[in-house]
């Protein structure tokens, strides 16, 4: 619901789900089974997730700790899964989307699983 310019409720708004709570990348990295430096990699750039799939929790003047909520976490399982439908895509979604070459040999290492 949005408020029209004298502060009054507008039907013509919708309503959104508040987010209650994020999971850190590090969290995230543990239960998807993940390398955390390619999936920093992957979400380091916004565009790659949904708006509002990455949360930036700052602890302190120049500190912050990137978060995913619920929809960012099921949107990237669903992007991994679709990267490791052959060993070709899966090396071409890591050159597209970590580019770290330290990061992708790791991670190829361990192949498209």
């Amino acid at each position: 619901m949005e408020l029209d310019t004298v502060g009054h409720c507008s039907s013509r708004g919708s309503l959104i789900a508040a987010v209650t709570h994020v999971c850190t990348m590090e969290y995230v990295a543990k239960m998807l089974g993940e390398d955390l430096e390619m999936l920093e990699e992957i979400v380091a750039n916004d565009d790659n997730l949904s708006y509002g799939a990455i949360i930036s929790v700052h602890t302190g003047r120049d500190e912050a700790l990137t978060a995913l909520t619920d929809d960012g976490i099921e949107e990237l399982k669903d992007m991994l899964a679709d990267a490791r439908r052959s060993s070709q895509t899966w090396s071409d979604f890591l050159e597209d989307f970590v580019g770290e070459p330290e990061i992708i040999a790791r991670v190829k290492q361990n192949g498209p699983r």
